[in-house]
């Protein structure tokens, strides 16, 4: 194990992302940076199966991309930052990522923020 990471299964809501993760999830990382291609971002909104499936994506994977499940998709070791570039394609900002992360709606999230009327 990483030594930088010892103890970091005590810090719940913490998943790190580190050369292990990203060497066994490239598939699917790669799969999300390639959002930053039109190209890619329109055949995956013309046929997300058939992207997904030429991706090399495993069942689980376009499950939680199905759904939208951003947790989820930490979880399994997708890095935020590519994820990110999804939400976009998906019509999603990062605050309506956030408060899906957490379970609430967008209106509950936001009454948690300093400025909770931003948008």
């Amino acid at each position: 194990m990483n030594p930088q990471l010892k103890g970091i299964e005590n810090i719940e809501g913490t998943y790190a992302f580190d050369i292990r993760t990203c060497n066994r999830r490239l598939n699917i990382n790669r799969f999300f940076w390639h959002m930053i291609k039109a190209e890619w971002r329109e055949r995956y909104l013309q046929d997300p199966d058939a992207l997904m499936t030429e991706a090399g994506l495993t069942d689980e994977e376009k499950t939680l991309i199905r759904n939208e499940d951003w947790l989820g998709l930490v979880q399994h070791g997708v890095n935020f930052f590519v994820l990110e570039k999804f939400a976009r394609v998906v019509k999603k900002t990062n605050l309506e990522v956030y408060a899906m992360m957490r379970g609430q709606s967008f209106e509950d999230f936001m009454k948690t923020r300093r400025v909770p009327n931003a948008r």
